[in-house]
């Protein structure tokens, strides 16, 4: 394929993206809002997860904090019934401890207990509260998901039809040319990679092309770039020709 034919390869090839790019700004910032009210609302729920984890926990604790308040009480029980015969004030003493011992561990578990609801009842507060929000966001999301989808069904056919062309031209243009068509492409903020050279200066960057680089691309003996920028440069007349085509 000559220098001239992959340029125009490459021209066909930016008019069709191009249209591609405008039929997409159409939808604006909508598709950046649903994607972030989806992280949102799963940032959400992934604390509500951790909520009722930790509620979980800690009614666990107070299972067994009273499971513990049941042995202590046989425990106290045993106790009581040991010290009605002991045989002497050694033993009447050590079973006093060991009772001791045993009332403070329901003290302890009484107090661990109450800790764990007035935790659990500020969780139960918190999780209603991102219960709630997100509820809203959920509401949020599906209504810019409806709004989103009525704009791409509305332009569904335009892109597919564009993305077959797309796809058409690329397949006609070598693979380095192509994969440097693309990566100048994706680095251009308004998806240009081939420019015009308009006045004397780079369509993309607004640098001057000195004269003898502007004679070799209306030449098209080889693909030039800007030094500045490394877009792909073609004359003005050539991207005007592709632009009345679109």
């Amino acid at each position: 394929m000559e220098i001239a034919e992959k340029l125009n390869a490459l021209l066909e090839l930016q008019a069709i993206d191009s249209q591609l790019d405008e039929l997409r700004k159409l939808r604006g910032d909508l598709p950046e809002e649903v994607k972030d009210l989806e992280d949102e609302v799963i940032g959400i729920e992934t604390r509500l997860k951790r909520f009722k984890t930790d509620i979980d926990s800690l009614q666990s604790e107070i299972a067994k904090h009273r499971l513990n308040k049941k042995d202590s009480d046989k425990l106290i029980a045993k106790y009581k019934e040991q010290q009605m015969n002991v045989r002497n004030n050694r033993e009447f003493d050590a079973i006093s401890k060991e009772l001791e011992g045993q009332e403070l561990e329901i003290q302890l578990s009484d107090r661990r207990i109450r800790d764990a609801e007035f935790k659990i009842k500020e969780k139960d507060d918190e999780l209603t509260k991102v219960q709630i929000q997100l509820d809203t966001r959920k509401i949020a999301l599906d209504a810019k998901r409806k709004e989103l989808d009525k704009l791409i069904a509305e332009s569904q056919e335009d892109e597919v039809r564009l993305l077959k062309e797309s796809e058409k031209k690329a397949n006609k243009i070598e693979e380095r040319l192509l994969n440097a068509y693309h990566r100048i492409r994706s680095n251009a903020k308004n998806g240009l990679a081939v420019v015009a050279v308009d006045r004397g200066a780079c369509g993309g960057c607004f640098n001057v092309v000195p004269p003898q680089r502007q004679a070799d691309i209306m030449d098209k003996q080889k693909i030039i770039v800007c030094e500045h920028c490394g877009r792909i440069l073609a004359d003005a007349g050539a991207i005007e020709v592709h632009k009345r085509r679109k």
